[in-house]
Formats: C-alpha cells, structure tokens, sequence
C-alpha cells in the first residue's frame, strides 16, 4: 500500500513541471513600443536585432506591443495611457512627441526614449549623466548638427543666401539654438527662414511658403514625422526643385539630395541595450542618457543631377555612402 506522505510527494513531483512552466510563461517580460507615425520596417528590424544579440527573441522569452496610431501623433497619449493600463514592464518611446506622452502616462514604468531630441530641455530627463526619473535612452542630435548641415549646403551652393529650416513644431529648438544659427548665418549674408509643421497635412503649405520666399535650399531637422514613407517632404523638394539636406538617411535613399545625421538602425540597436539592461535590474536614473555612436554622410548623386547641381569631389570623398 502506497503511503499517504508518498502520495503527497508524487503528486506534488508530477505537478512540478507545470508550475514552473507557468511560473516561467508568468516571467516573460512585455514591452510597450510606441511611435507617432509607423516607422520605416528597418527601423523595428534594427531594434529586434539588438534584442536578439543580446538573448532575447521576440515572440519568445519577450513581448512586444507595437502601437502606431492611424490617426497621427494626437493620439499618442491615448496609445501611452493603453500600455500602462496593459501593465507593460517597459516602454520604448520613439521621439520627443512619445517621450512626452509616456511621460504624461507614468512616473513608474521605465521609459527609454529611442530617441528623443533635446530631453533634458524637453523636462524628460535631469541631465544625461543622472536622469533621475524614470526615463533614459537615446539624446538625438539634430539641432546641433545645423551648422554642419549648412556648411554642406554651402559645399554645393557656395553663393546660396537664403536657407529655410523646417522643424516639428511640437519637438522645439533647444534654448537659444535658434538664435545662434541665425546669428551664424547672418555673419556670412545668409538669411534662414523657420518653416513650422505639425503634421503631414501641413506640408504642402510649408512649401508654398517657401516657393513665396524664393527660398534657394532647405535644410529638414529630423522628427519622426520627416523620416516615415512614402517622405512625402522629398517628393516635394523634388517638385519644387530645392536642394535639400536631411536629418537621415531615410529620405536619402528616398531620393532626396544629401542627409548628415546618426544612424538610425543604431539607435535602435542602442534602445534594445537600454532594454536589456533594465530588465535585468537596472534602474533609468541610473543608466546616463547616450549619445548616438555614429553620423554619417549620405549623398544621392541621381538628385543632385536632377536639380544640376555638381557635388565637389573633396565632399564626395567625405560621404560615407554615395547613391548613384
């Protein structure tokens, strides 16, 4: 006769493998990932590359809950309130516009911005070196690359005298960025002209005011809302015949004239560490907000030869990739 204590044990043996299955099934970690326009499929591949470098296969022994909304960045605080509600164990915000709306939504949840421009202006983070909070990730340089960005405008439009600059309204200029670049320009006899948007429906006013302003080339400081198919802001530089230098790469290969900017693909790749790091146990206000690990210059030569314009051969030798 089998014993009462012995078939207590065999039955708590046999229940073994399904509470650990359970237990494991209850660990794996979810992670809300949230933008305001879709992004590029590169830009998510990049991302689930990190993760699987790093041990971590979507789908697997990790969750991600992509939301994009269809209406547009007014509905990111909605998309944000959602995954904190859904009790996600982290969330990655792409742009300053998400980072803000994650924000809004929780104090508690990590938040790696992936990435956000300007955030300690922005009021997302205390400082790089110390987030404090509960938000760290990616610094995006944008507005700090104007001045770069215009000198390649002037590598090929040396007499060029009126520049545009169009930017997200909602993803502003960092204190007196504005002001500096301005006063730059004007040094050397050029006059820039803001050019705000806000979404994709006000891109086509943008360029009547700079057909109006006889502006001679524009320069695009990056937001997500730039940088999402089918780069309807590149269609109309086209059309509209401006030279035009980008924040990305993106738009580049879209068919725009020349980007200088970070990579994005590793950016997101950036992100996935933040990801793993955290789910390990680390705390934002402990990991320093990074900086992007490389800018690059993108040239598309089709472009320039559509707008007859002559890429100097010491800018060429410069790019580090040439679209021909």
């Amino acid at each position: 006769m089998i014993r009462r204590d012995s078939l207590l044990a065999l039955v708590a043996l046999l229940a073994l493998p399904l509470a650990v299955a359970a237990q494991r099934v209850a660990k794996i970690p979810r992670v809300g990932f949230m933008r305001g326009e879709r992004p590029p499929q590169a830009y998510l591949d990049a991302f689930e590359t990190g993760l699987r470098r790093l041990g971590y296969s979507p789908g697997q022994n990790i969750l991600i809950a992509y939301r994009f909304p269809d209406t547009g960045a007014s509905e990111l605080q909605r998309i944000a309130n959602d995954l904190v509600d859904s009790k996600v164990d982290i969330i990655v915000a792409a742009g300053a516009r998400s980072t803000r709306a994650a924000k809004h939504a929780t104090s508690v949840i990590p938040i790696v911005m992936s990435p956000a421009t300007d955030p300690v202006g922005n009021g997302f983070v205390a400082s790089l070196a110390r987030p404090e909070g509960n938000i760290t990730g990616i610094n995006l340089f944008n507005w700090d690359l104007i001045g770069k960005r215009f000198e390649l405008l002037r590598a090929i439009l040396p007499s060029v005298s009126r520049v545009a600059v169009l930017f997200d309204r909602d993803s502003p200029a960092p204190a007196d960025t504005w002001d500096k670049s301005v006063s730059a320009a004007s040094s050397i006899g050029v006059t820039l002209r803001p050019i705000e948007v806000s979404t994709s429906g006000d891109f086509e006013s943008a360029f009547k005011t700079i057909a109006q302003a006889h502006i001679e080339a524009l320069i695009v400081v990056q937001a997500t809302l730039f940088d999402t198919p089918p780069f309807r802001i590149v269609q109309l530089a086209a059309a509209n015949r401006i030279p035009t230098v980008y924040g990305l790469r993106l738009p580049v290969e879209a068919g725009g004239l020349m980007s200088y900017g970070p990579n994005v693909g590793e950016m997101y790749r950036q992100a996935a560490s933040f990801v793993t790091k955290i789910l390990k146990g680390a705390k934002p206000s402990d990991l320093p907000v990074e900086q992007p690990t490389r800018i690059e210059l993108v040239i598309n030569l089709r472009c320039a030869k559509e707008l007859g314009l002559v890429v100097p051969q010491p800018l060429l030798l410069r790019a580090d990739e040439i679209i021909q």
